[in-house]
């Protein structure tokens, strides 16, 4: 059977083992031979001498939700080498969602991701959702149960605790989710609805993923300090016999970077199944409506447009900036849909109030009510070495946590994160080239429960990249972020070529390599 054959490569097989060089052969959508492999009548051969040849990496936590539905081909996560993404983080998502309520959740998430209200074509369930990414999209994709979506399905988006009734109406919903092929369940603890539910309801929500093996992805209580947030994702695990990761994990000073290390260390570990994502860079990025007190969201996203008139609220927020708990000169305007602001994107939240001539409070509010809270933000906050001894660890994922905007001023991780990690960390000898592919691919898939994908092996599917590493440079930064990467060669999503030569694959047709992929633990 002809194929495909990669010859000459320098191969780093997602295991974390040394590279070598050797040849892989690609047949359908699978591997079918690794090693020294003479060339078959009717193969096409790429010589990839001189070139790094790796599993298609994995973004453990990813906003591309919406994008994957809008369009075939993520170029800013594609020229990366991401060829699977796992969708529906932090708790926040498309679906599930009733008919009734999927406006509201696509308005409340336009400053995260991409979809209109003209885009919802009446998808309920997850499953559902995941048709419209299934061969309609270069990559694959995963999809997590997100906590707050189930959360207002049973009880509405308000601070009361679900009754016996609801709780088992949302252990249900999340148990056919699981049964839909999602891996576990995603909380966003600091968001929407879900930041009312207490330890107990939280621990009663992941005891339905616990008989699939599923996983605790979370979000914690970011805005409550880290390492209680933490502590409180390990009691849920070992309460509800859930594996536990947390999300986007970070320290913002060397005392709390070693305080959070040594919890794990001495702790989580030995606790419960654990793991963490994390980005390679210190500054963070998510929606201003982030910074509001819980009460504005009693109501929901419509409701809180009513609430962001109130005197009390702005009065607070006001305080909040004169403390100095709001570091407005730290954060800077990513994206706005409205043409009016688009010249404030790159600009910092102080320099927009400064300009307002209002109290922070009501500039920001106004702000907010203006763009119908779709304002996205990137922090500058800490210095991105702070992360390394995260990105050495052996609990350690790579999890962009992007957010694409085009014609925004997006935080450079969207654009950046693999060549950072295969070009710079290396650079600083903070990882090795096979620990960088390893956290990456081989480990991404232990995990997340994607069997024979993260490896080049014999019988695995062809998820596979071809880089040049001598082009494979990190480009872009905070001042200038929107760079596509360069030197990624040739990819093959399940067997067929997504890049080639160093070209895109056309984005017309009507099918895709990608597939929605389930979960399969091991």
């Amino acid at each position: 059977m002809s194929g495909t054959l990669i010859r000459g490569g320098t191969v780093i097989d997602g295991t974390g083992a040394a590279p070598r060089v050797t040849d892989v052969r690609i047949a359908g959508d699978q591997i079918t031979a690794v090693g020294r492999l003479p060339a078959q009548p009717g193969d096409t051969v790429v010589d990839a001498n001189g070139s790094w040849v790796t599993p298609g990496f994995i973004d453990v936590h990813t906003h591309m939700d919406g994008w994957l539905v809008k369009t075939p081909l993520i170029a800013s996560k594609l020229r990366q080498g991401f060829t699977t993404e796992i969708i529906m983080s932090d708790g926040i998502s498309y679906a599930p969602v009733s008919r009734q309520n999927a406006g509201e959740w696509i308005y409340y998430l336009k400053g995260l991701n991409a979809l209109q209200q003209e885009d919802y074509a009446n998808w309920e369930s997850i499953a559902d959702f995941m048709s419209l990414v299934d061969g309609r999209n270069a990559q694959n994709a995963l999809a997590q149960v997100p906590y707050a979506n189930v959360r207002v399905l049973a009880c509405g988006w308000g601070q009361s605790a679900p009754d016996d009734y609801q709780t088992l109406e949302i252990q249900d919903r999340i148990a056919q989710a699981m049964e839909e092929g999602a891996c576990g369940l995603s909380t966003g603890l600091d968001y929407v609805a879900q930041c009312w539910a207490d330890t107990d309801e939280l621990v009663r929500a992941a005891e339905a993923i616990a008989g699939f093996g599923g996983i605790y992805a979370t979000h914690v209580r970011y805005k409550h300090g880290t390492l209680a947030g933490m502590q409180e994702a390990v009691r849920i695990g070992l309460q509800s016999g859930a594996k536990v990761h947390i999300s986007h994990l970070k320290g913002n000073s060397e005392q709390e970077r070693d305080q959070l290390l040594e919890y794990i260390d001495n702790k989580a570990v030995h606790e419960v199944d654990f793991t963490f994502d994390v980005y390679p860079y210190l500054p963070g990025s998510t929606m201003l409506n982030y910074l509001m007190p819980y009460e504005a969201w009693r109501n929901g996203p419509l409701g809180v447009m009513s609430a962001l008139t109130s005197r009390r609220l702005r009065d607070g927020v006001t305080q909040a900036a004169a403390s100095s708990r709001l570091e407005l000169d730290s954060m800077v305007i990513a994206w706005v849909p409205g043409k009016g602001n688009t010249c404030w994107q790159g600009a910092t939240l102080q320099a927009y109030v400064d300009a307002s001539g209002k109290p922070a409070g009501d500039a920001l509010c106004d702000f907010l009510i203006e763009e119908n809270l779709a304002v996205l933000l990137v922090f500058h906050r800490g210095a991105d070495e702070l992360a390394d001894a995260f990105l050495q660890h052996p609990c350690f994922l790579l999890g962009t946590d992007g957010i694409l905007h085009p014609g925004g001023h997006v935080h450079p991780r969207q654009y950046g994160s693999a060549p950072r990690m295969l070009d710079t960390l290396i650079a600083r000898g903070v990882l090795s080239l096979e620990q960088a592919v390893h956290s990456m691919t081989g480990r991404s898939a232990d995990r997340f429960g994607l069997r024979n994908r993260g490896r080049i092996a014999e019988g695995c599917f062809a998820d596979l990249l071809v880089i040049d590493p001598q082009r494979f440079k990190e480009r872009n930064g905070f001042d200038n972020p929107v760079v596509l990467a360069e030197g990624l060669d040739h990819m093959w999503v399940n067997g067929q070529p997504v890049i080639s030569s160093g070209r895109l694959m056309d984005s017309t047709g009507d099918r895709f390599p990608g597939r929605a992929l389930r979960y399969q633990p091991t």
